[in-house]
């Protein structure tokens, strides 16, 4: 016999009716003006609005009402959320970038001012946040397209199963620690999980704006930051199991039919890359030989597909935008390709950015300043010895090691994604689930400032011995690559 299960939520709707602005002032006075105001849309045309709120608390607009005529609907509160972090984040780039530092910072500060945990400009970020992920999509699909295949094989080996050894580590060592400190073991090994990831869109778009992507360091980086990206669908598959929700077993099936979902999507990728991709964009150069405004919308699209079907199979966005770049960069209209996608990759990752700092509370990070900073300084460290001793087996050198680990040192903006899901399964709960926002706030936040600090520390390593000279350096990491090699051939 089945048994059937069905969950009955109640939902509150809540209807309410404008006063108009004469009345109010005859009854309450004169109120005084608050700039809050100008983004409340107080002065819309319509006479009531409706609000559906669900069990959780969460509140619902009903913006648009239901009209027998197929008209043209405006949601003017994204309009006005898009206008604030747009304007926001420029002028906050534009500071910054005066004053000589990342503008990345200033995207995140201006999220973190106008957002729920600022002056509170935005409070509802489902939709920003939604538009905002499009930065992450097409950033990696730029990195797909300067990504080189050649230079893909020699850091594959560091890359995958360098970042699959850093992520048992980090979870065997959080695992042990959760064990001794008396918590359960399940949530232990979720925080190392959880802090094994690292920031793909703050640390590409660093290594784009040093022109590294193409060093050594950033191809080990990139490539070990697109293996966590792929493995965060695996730990999404883990999360129920670690959470009790599934067994063991069951965690193990449905981890085993992603790595078959994963193969079967590059098989078709590499099939395209050789047959459908080059004929394609010949036919688009053609095409918009007079304009590329065709040529753009067409490579857009092209990403958005490869990141839809990703999404569909189970995979990631970040994933599928990744491939659709890797498959463009095989032919010969790659750097054509990335001249036109530049601009929208720069616009939506500024957004992006924008959207991570509004996540982040200030009045809870002033208030627990101290506890933070501790914990920030504990993951930087611990991050930056792990992933180096990891490069170091590899057979790199300590200079290259070192400059990898610090790259890695922060908690990714995946963690978010990860944590979300995790505390709606139990898994985290209270302080701790506040403990981990707050850090990954304040990693992202001084991870910009931590990278300004890089070239002085690369001195002070070479003046102390710790490292060699950049040149000796050079010719050491030719032959520890080679000698890498054939022991893993």
């Amino acid at each position: 016999m089945i048994k059937l299960k069905a969950v009955l939520e109640t939902v509150a709707k809540i209807t309410h009716e404008k006063v108009k602005r004469n009345d109010t002032q005859e009854t309450n006075g004169t109120r005084a003006f608050q700039i809050q105001d100008v983004f409340s849309l107080e002065n819309e045309d319509s006479d009531e609005t409706t609000t559906l709120i669900d069990k959780k608390d969460n509140v619902f607009v009903m913006s648009n009402r239901k009209s027998k005529y197929p008209v043209l609907q405006v949601d003017l509160r994204l309009i006005s959320d898009l206008v604030v972090v747009i304007v926001s984040a420029a002028i906050g780039g534009i500071i910054f970038s005066c004053l000589g530092q990342p503008v990345i910072v200033g995207y995140l500060l201006a999220g973190s001012l106008i957002g729920p945990g600022g002056l509170k400009f935005i409070s509802e970020m489902v939709q920003v946040e939604t538009v905002a992920q499009f930065g992450v999509v097409f950033l990696l699909f730029a990195l797909g397209l300067e990504f080189s295949l050649a230079k893909l094989k020699v850091v594959g080996p560091v890359a995958v199963f360098g970042g699959l050894l850093q992520i048992v580590i980090f979870m065997c060592l959080c695992g042990i620690i959760a064990v001794l400190c008396g918590a359960n073991l399940s949530e232990g090994v979720f925080v190392g999980s959880f802090l094994s990831m690292s920031s793909t869109a703050i640390v590409v778009k660093f290594l784009v704006e040093r022109s590294s992507t193409n060093s050594l360091h950033g191809q080990v980086t990139i490539g070990t930051l697109i293996f966590q990206d792929c493995a965060v669908g695996l730990l999404f598959a883990l999360l129920p199991v670690l959470g009790g929700s599934s067994g063991w077993l069951h965690g193990m099936v449905s981890m085993g039919k992603l790595i078959l979902v994963l193969s079967i999507y590059l098989t078709i990728a590499s099939l395209l890359s050789w047959s459908f991709v080059p004929r394609f964009l010949k036919l688009m150069m053609q095409i918009s030989s007079q304009t590329n405004e065709l040529y753009q919308l067409a490579a857009v699209a092209f990403c958005l597909l490869s990141a839809w079907c990703s999404d569909k199979m189970g995979l990631s966005l970040e994933l599928g935008s990744f491939v659709a770049g890797v498959m463009i960069s095989t032919t010969d209209f790659a750097q054509h390709t990335l001249d036109q996608v530049e601009p929208i990759r720069n616009l939506f990752a500024a957004l992006f950015l924008s959207g991570i700092g509004m996540l982040i509370h200030v009045h809870f990070l002033w208030s627990h300043v101290d506890i933070l900073l501790a914990s920030v300084i504990l993951v930087i460290v611990v991050k930056t010895a792990v992933v180096c001793v990891v490069a170091k087996a590899f057979g790199y050198s300590v200079r290259t090691s070192f400059h990898v680990g610090v790259l890695l040192a922060q908690i990714g903006e995946f963690a978010f994604v990860l944590l979300s899901r995790a505390s709606n399964l139990h898994l985290v709960e209270g302080k701790m689930y506040l403990l981990l926002l707050g850090t990954t706030a304040l990693s992202l936040v001084t991870t910009p400032l931590m990278f300004k600090l890089i070239p002085y520390v690369m001195n002070l390593g070479v003046l102390l011995q710790w490292f060699p000279s950049e040149s000796s350096s050079t010719n050491e990491e030719k032959v520890s690559i080679i000698e890498a090699h054939n022991r893993l051939h």
